[in-house]
């Protein structure tokens, strides 16, 4: 990662307790053995008028992209385990209103580090399970349909 103070990255992990989202995403594939993908992001939102800020903490990581939406709104977006897991790492400390989803998605990345799901057993597959749901209780709306029952049904569990 770039050059970072205290200060800096107290700053973003105030940015990311009001402006940004924690995700432990369940994405669908058919070329894995299970059907899913579990997939760690951390999204900053910003209107695109005023994106700079945006820009800085991607420079201050030294990863992510940056996305335009139709409705004015910037996103900075850092994907996958090891990436997320170092930046929630350096804002734990500063984080205070976000504190569950960063701690459920540390557990997270700490079980699928460099694993396959294919690779997990029942033990962690349900943790993980309760990690995403976790998350989606904490984080303020989601529009996912998704069923715990339905999740653990595709990874080959009992409800």
């Amino acid at each position: 990662m770039g050059s970072r103070s205290d200060t800096d990255l107290a700053y973003i992990a105030g940015f990311l307790d009001g402006d940004g989202s924690i995700m432990l995403q369940v994405k669908s594939r058919s070329d894995t053995n299970r059907g899913v993908r579990f997939m760690a992001t951390i999204c900053l939102y910003q209107d695109t008028r005023h994106e700079s800020p945006l820009l800085w903490m991607r420079e201050i990581f030294g990863i992510g992209y940056i996305s335009h939406r139709k409705d004015s709104i910037t996103e900075l977006r850092v994907n996958g385990f090891a990436s997320v897991r170092r930046i929630l790492i350096l804002l734990q400390p500063y984080i205070r209103f976000k504190q569950v989803q960063v701690t459920a998605l540390l557990n997270a990345c700490e079980i699928l580090g460099g694993r396959r799901v294919g690779d997990l057993n029942e033990v962690q597959l349900k943790e993980l399970v309760d990690l995403v749901f976790l998350i989606r209780e904490n984080n303020y709306k989601s529009r996912q349909t998704l069923t715990k029952e339905t999740l653990l049904l595709r990874l080959g569990l009992t409800p």
